[in-house]
């Protein structure tokens, strides 16, 4: 191998035969540090050499490449060669033009501007490196076209920027001060821009605009040849990774439709493998490209052949379980030093760990531990002492479970992120707010806080979340280095030590500079449902259905699989989690469970998604209460098999008494709640309400879950009763309500504040679920299906764990902790209504999105008879024969809504409009009023036929014709 170091002779660096003479810095905080290593390969130094050539030249440079941390660590290490100050910004979607020129604040009223990175950049000389330019919305970045090509531009603020040239020829002409009150402002000639980016179309992104462009010098930076990595470690193994890697990097493997391998992450993965050489390389590789989420079968079986070809096809191999041990565990430089016992071999190895006291593993009462969770921890401490997990696996198998035992065995404090598909970079970084008299200033996020506190980051569904704004956080994954919007740069600790013992500062002079370091301990770790297989990448896609996990989020993270529990380990959890439960009844719910989980029948499986380890713990925890309960009711319940057609619905017949209060106490059917006691009553709903048994069954089915404190979700179609029920149920516990009405533009902001303007100040005020939470009140989310899934998803925390995030920075969470925090009052509940999922409804699948963390109940038009004594009570003149017309006529017509004959779900709504007409005015026929609901089908001819049809069969002479007259034979 053949090296080229660069040569340092004075105040001048030279690589090969190209010389640059340094400049003392006048910010040496800014020059980066820690990024070149002790030997430089031939190809960096290679590319260090031509960026310096351009850098002579005065030319701005373009690094574009593969996906990865490389392009950004040669820019880095040329700066750090060069000792050239850096101003850096990671574009994305969100990003504006204010974000590269000028920013307006406010301050004590008034308004002014503060330069942003190309405008310090370009008067202070330093680099400025923008990193994905794809990544950028079109129209943004030619902002900057003028500044590279004449080095000029035109601020906000009324200065305009010239080149040195042109300004030190006017120098020669005019004063200083002459030019200052032109607000001419001098472009140092040590300026230059290094953009970074992937090519598009190869990869995702925007294509660059040929004007912006053709400013730019271009360098192709490929993954380093294969020899230079394999100087690093030398071994068979790595040979054969790395003849993978090239293998599946190639233009033949990317005609397949395979994406790039991570070849970055090779590094890391080789530590792992040195900690553990009996680990099986398929395993491994499953870690850094884990193709069976990802890949059809076809790609599937490439990726195989290309494994057996380079003898890496070993994970049939048996390989006994893993445990962990800590009971010789002790700290050293805020590392953990734990046991890893891996029969018969035993392994000593140093893991980053939290600010917390660990606690053993298997310690917890609310974690019960599994063959497969206790290999998938063991596998996880392997990754986590090189690099950042994501783990992949279907909602409600655990992974949130499984990510809160980690931290606890390591003692790290966790801080969760709820991730959703409209979230910008400034949610994800910083926030901007207004203070009591009006200016303006930055919040940091919770992320940001957790990287200089040393948590463990949970970022929870980056399947969710849009690339171009998850492209934010590839330099702190890969670096651990972040910029944020109001100019605080965060340090690895290392180079954050180094640069302090370099500049002799102290942590408070760096602090005034706004440089913090952040915790060596700090680590995320990220949970995702599995990829779409096949689906498309698209980024207007629907978030559910799109391949996520493409090239570009390979690199960032090793990645784990949590995989279905098989069906001893899942009795075994469901056994110590609900030792009450009839074990006969768990048996037959996990038999049916498994039964549909392995199925050919899409049906079946779709139904099987429902039943999650969550979703069967849940039911096991009612079965343990009420053990007579049927497990066909439970599963219907469980999966609102009512609006799955296609499959054969459990019928339930069970009489109920009516509710009853008595001392105090409420009692509905065969369930009992003591009444609540409010200070605020006036909030305690009161609605006109009949009692009729359906509706009785679905409140006892309500009030024990209610008992048991989950909280609830209602489904069903419009107008069978789902509002009456809520406020009935309240009513009758005299629980007080909050309500709150989704829609379409619902934001996540405005579900936990309420913006208002009082004095020409906007203050936020708590939104009716803040008030909730505070007070203990119960919240009823309405219509939730009409809001973004991608909105009402941050609802997952609340629910799970009790915490939640609110946009002016306050957090909710369920025991008492820091300030600036909402405690959750224990009677805090959430009911949400929704209409059921699929054709005609407009809305979005709420159910299939978040279904499973609350416990469902399906709610349906009564029965004919519960629904005719209903209509009695409705109408008491109204005939019989005219309500029993009605209630046949409205039943035919929904089971045709059942078999799809016809579309829209008549509900029991239009009945009891329909009877109530009739009891107000009773001169008014029967087919004249039943006009009120049908007229909306007076347009469609053939649904007209088919409702004339059904009415005339139940006597309700509507729409008659000559033609449709039938006259008997004699």
């Amino acid at each position: 191998m053949c090296w080229l170091p660069p040569l340092f002779l004075g105040d001048t660096v030279t690589i090969g035969e190209i010389s640059y003479k340094l400049k003392t810095p006048q910010n040496p905080e800014l020059v980066p540090v820690k990024h070149i290593s002790d030997s430089l390969p031939q190809t960096v130094a290679q590319h260090l050499r031509w960026i310096m050539q351009k850098d002579v030249l005065g030319q701005d440079v373009f690094l574009i490449g593969p996906p990865g941390p490389l392009r950004r660590s040669i820019a880095m290490q040329y700066l750090e060669l060069t000792k050239r100050e850096v101003e850096y910004v990671a574009l994305s979607r969100d990003t504006t033009e204010t974000d590269l020129k000028q920013r307006r604040e406010i301050r004590s009223g008034t308004a002014f501007y503060i330069d942003q990175c190309a405008v310090r950049a370009a008067t202070q000389g330093r680099v400025l490196v923008l990193e994905g330019l794809e990544k950028a919305e079109r129209n943004v970045l030619p902002v900057l076209n003028n500044l590279l090509e004449n080095r000029e531009m035109q601020l906000e603020d009324g200065r305009f920027l010239m080149s040195a040239e042109r300004y030190d020829k006017l120098l020669q002409e005019h004063t200083k001060e002459e030019l200052d009150s032109w607000k001419i402002v001098r472009v140092s000639e040590d300026f230059r821009v290094i953009a970074l980016g992937l090519p598009v179309p190869k990869y995702k992104g925007n294509p660059l605009d040929p004007p912006l462009r053709s400013r730019f010098q271009a360098r192709d930076i490929y993954y380093l040849p294969f020899k230079v990595i394999f100087i690093y470690i030398l071994c068979v193994r790595v040979s054969q990774l790395l003849s993978l890697a090239t293998t599946l990097c190639s233009q033949e493997s990317s005609n397949l439709g395979l994406p790039d391998f991570p070849v970055d992450n090779l590094l890391p993965a080789l530590h792992v493998l040195n900690a553990f050489p009996m680990l099986s390389s398929q395993h491994l590789v499953q870690r850094l490209y884990p193709y069976n989420s990802i890949l059809g079968k076809d790609g599937r079986t490439a990726v195989e052949g290309v494994l057996s070809r380079f003898e890496l096809l070993d994970g049939r191999q048996s390989a006994s379980t893993q445990r962990i041990l800590f009971h010789n565990c002790y700290r050293k430089m805020k590392l953990l030093v734990g046991l890893f016992q891996l029969f018969p071999l035993s392994i000593k190895l140093q893991v980053p760990a939290g600010t917390k006291e660990p606690r053993p593993p298997n310690s917890s009462p609310n974690f019960i531990s599994t063959p497969s969770h206790a290999q998938l921890l063991s596998e996880m401490m392997q990754s986590h002492m090189v690099k950042d997990i994501c783990l992949i696996g279907a909602k409600g198998c655990g992974k949130s479970v499984l990510a809160r035992e980690f931290a606890e065995m390591l003692g790290y404090s966790i801080e969760p992120v709820m991730l959703y598909q409209d979230m910008t970079a400034r949610d994800l970084l910083q926030q901007r707010y207004t203070l009591s008299n009006g200016d303006t200033a930055w919040r940091p996020s919770p992320l940001v806080t957790a990287a200089i506190e040393g948590k463990l980051l949970l970022l929870d569904g980056i399947h969710r979340v849009n690339l171009g704004t998850l492209a934010v956080l590839s330099r702190l994954l890969h670096d651990r280095e972040l910029d944020l919007y109001d100019g605080t740069r965060l340090l690895r600790w290392d180079r954050y030590q180094t640069l302090k013992e370099q500049l002799q500062f102290s942590d408070e002079q760096l602090q005034e500079r706004s440089i913090f370091p952040i915790h060596p301990s700090f680590r995320v770790l990220a949970l995702a449902e599995p990829p779409v297989v096949g689906a498309s990448t698209s980024s207007s896609s629907n978030s559910r259905g799109q391949q996520w996990l493409g090239p570009e989020l390979l690199t960032m993270f090793l990645y784990h699989t949590v995989t279905p529990l098989a069906k001893g380990e899942e009795m075994g959890l469901i056994q110590g989690l609900t030792p009450n439960v009839p074990m006969e009844a768990a048996e037959q719910l996990l038999h049916l469970t498994h039964s549909l989980r392995k199925t050919n029948d899409p049906t079946a499986q779709s139904l099987a998604s429902s039943l999650s380890t969550r979703q069967l713990l849940r039911i096991c925890r009612r079965l343990s209460q009420y053990p007579k309960e049927s497990i066909a009711h439970a599963v219907n319940k469980a999966c609102l098999s009512r609006f799955l057609p296609s499959l054969a619905r459990a019928s339930l017949e069970k009489s109920l008494a009516n509710c009853m209060v008595k001392d105090g106490v409420l009692t509905i059917g065969n369930v009992s709640a003591p009444i609540y006691n409010p200070n605020e009553k006036m909030k305690v709903p009161d609605v006109l309400f009949y009692d009729n048994p359906q509706h009785m069954m679905v409140m006892e089915d309500m009030l024990k879950d209610f008992l048991l404190g989950e909280h609830l979700l209602l489904v069903g179609n419009q107008g069978v009763g789902k509002n009456k029920i809520v406020d009935r149920f309240l009513h009758l516990l005299n629980r007080p309500r909050e309500y709150l009405q989704l829609h379409r533009d619902t934001t996540v902001q405005t579900l936990t504040l309420q913006p208002s303007v009082r004095d020409g100040i906007i203050t936020y005020e708590d939104s009716p679920l803040v008030k909730a939470v505070k007070l203990g009140h119960i919240l009823v989310i309405d219509e939730a299906d009409k809001a973004p899934t991608n909105v009402t998803c941050i609802l997952k925390t609340l629910v799970e764990s009790g915490e939640m995030i609110l946009a002016d920075g306050r957090r909710i969470i369920s025991a008492k902790g820091r300030p600036n925090v909402i405690v959750m009052h224990p009677d805090f509940r959430m009911l949400v209504l929704a209409n059921r999922p699929g054709f005609p409804f407009l809305g979005n699948d709420f159910f299939g999105a978040l279904g499973d963390i609350f416990s469902c109940h399906a709610v349906d038009n009564p029965k004919p008879q519960a629904e005719l004594a209903m209509l009695k009570q409705y109408g008491p003149d109204v005939p019989d024969a005219t309500l029993q017309k009605l209630v046949a006529a409205f039943g035919e017509l929904r089971s045709m809504a059942d078999q799809g004959t016809i579309t829209y779900p008549y509900s029991t709504r239009e009945v009891v409009n329909i009877v109530k007409h009739l009891q107000k005015f009773p001169g008014e026929g029967l087919a004249s009023v039943v006009r009120n609901v049908f007229d909306f089908d007076s347009y469609n001819k053939d649904m007209r036929e088919v409702l004339i049809e059904a009415l005339h069969k139940h006597g309700i002479p509507i729409g008659a014709k000559p033609s449709s007259v039938k006259l008997a034979k004699e």
